[in-house]
């Protein structure tokens, strides 16, 4: 998967940025997510849309945050690309 897509579950899950999390606790949270989804990526996906459509004005502050936090709990992934 790429950073987008980690970002699109890790944005779906429970985890705040307000809580300051730690890389183990990103990739957790998206394993957790991922697992949530019935390792759908779809389901994910859609689950971000609902949200964007529910909360416009809090959407590009949470994905902004969402793909910081996979690029630094996955910097081998963004090396790749």
């Amino acid at each position: 998967m790429t950073a987008s897509d980690l970002a699109e579950i890790l944005f779906t899950s429970r985890l705040q940025e307000s809580e300051h999390p730690s890389a183990e606790q990103v990739r957790s949270a998206i394993d957790a997510r991922f697992g949530a989804c019935g390792g759908d990526r779809s389901a994910c996906v859609a689950a971000v849309a609902q949200e964007a459509g529910d909360h416009p004005e809090t959407y590009l502050v949470r994905m902004r945050w969402a793909l910081t936090s996979v690029t630094e709990a996955y910097p081998d992934l963004t090396r790749a690309a």
